[in-house]
């Protein structure tokens, strides 16, 4: 079952899963999408059965309904992002935090029933003031969030570690990096502003950057992200312990290093696109909220979790997969 299968991470999920039904050596024979405002889209799959359909997770009886059905793995990817959790404050709480529960109270109230669970969290959880040495920066590093959606995904890491705990549900929390490039429109995420400064200028088309150049983040590709997924359902949980959540490997660029990362890829042409404006305040007090270090991730990656190695690695994957491999006026 995959909460959020309408969003770009879930629809690229269950894209792989048509392709490659099996995890960990198991055969998948049904896949069910989910959404809380439109119906996901279904690839064509000739091997495994896959449903969609509109569900609320934030109503109770819907989570009972769909846990009736008992899924062995659930990849919860549902949230309010970012920028509309910090402007929305009640629908920020209800889906992040009151739908999460719905659903782990909804397994709970089945016997001998004990999914795996990969629960979706994100570096937001952390929130400085960070030490001057990066690599400091452990999975064991004081969660102090910044925002109210980091503060929503921090509060479902306990849930999910205490449900673990008690052998409720098998739990893995992933805080993943910014999802960069992410294909399609932008959306209501603050941190949409790290992949329209790339994807709009790769397609001729101008974006305005309103933050600090200067501000920082960590990348993974979305294929990096649903490789986090697939190898989160197939790992030894017992070598995790009672720390169910951990940081996921990625790359670590300012927005100035990403804009010459675009200029070794494409060119000096693609970079007209890009308008700097006078900077909007709500974006850049999200964005210095995060400001993050290059976390080493050092728990992830010694459990096989991997990503790319560069943010020009992160441009041309984009490149490959959303672009046949061309920019708009010239070839690479």
């Amino acid at each position: 079952m995959i909460l959020g299968g309408g969003g770009m991470i879930g629809q690229r999920l269950v894209e792989h899963l048509a392709k490659e039904p099996r995890i960990g050596g198991k055969s998948i024979s049904q896949v069910t999408l989910l959404d809380a405002f439109i119906e996901p889209e279904i690839p064509q799959s000739s091997d495994i059965i896959i449903d969609s359909q509109v569900a609320d997770i934030t109503n109770p009886q819907t989570c009972i309904e769909l846990i009736n059905k008992k899924p062995d793995v659930i990849f919860h990817l549902a949230a309010i992002v970012s920028g509309e959790a910090e402007s929305n404050f009640e629908k920020g709480y209800s889906v992040n935090l009151d739908g999460t529960r719905n659903l782990f109270e909804a397994i709970r109230a089945q016997n001998e029933y004990c999914p795996r669970v990969i629960y979706t969290s994100t570096a937001a959880v952390y929130g400085g003031p960070y030490p001057a040495d990066s690599e400091d920066v452990g999975d064991d590093f004081i969660l102090q969030p910044t925002t109210s959606y980091g503060v929503q995904k921090a509060i479902g890491e306990l849930l999910l570690n205490d449900y673990s705990r008690r052998g409720l549900l098998d739990g893995v929390g992933l805080r993943l990096p910014t999802i960069c490039v992410r294909p399609g429109k932008p959306n209501a995420a603050a941190s949409g502003v790290f992949s329209n400064i790339i994807r709009e200028p790769l397609a001729g088309i101008e974006t305005t950057l309103s933050v600090s150049k200067e501000v920082s983040m960590i990348f993974a590709s979305p294929r990096s992200a649903v490789g986090f997924l697939i190898h989160a359902a197939q790992l030894d949980t017992n070598l995790l312990g009672d720390r169910r959540s951990m940081m996921m490997p990625g790359v670590h660029a300012t927005i100035r290093q990403e804009i010459e990362a675009l200029r070794r890829v494409a060119g000096e042409r693609v970079l007209s696109f890009i308008k700097e404006s006078a900077p909007d305040p709500f974006a850049q007090k999200m964005v210095d909220a995060w400001n993050f270090p290059a976390f080493p991730a050092t728990r992830a990656r010694s459990l096989g979790f991997t990503c790319e190695s560069s943010f020009d690695e992160l441009i041309r994957l984009h490149i490959e997969s959303e672009l046949d491999g061309k920019i708009p006026g010239q070839n690479i």
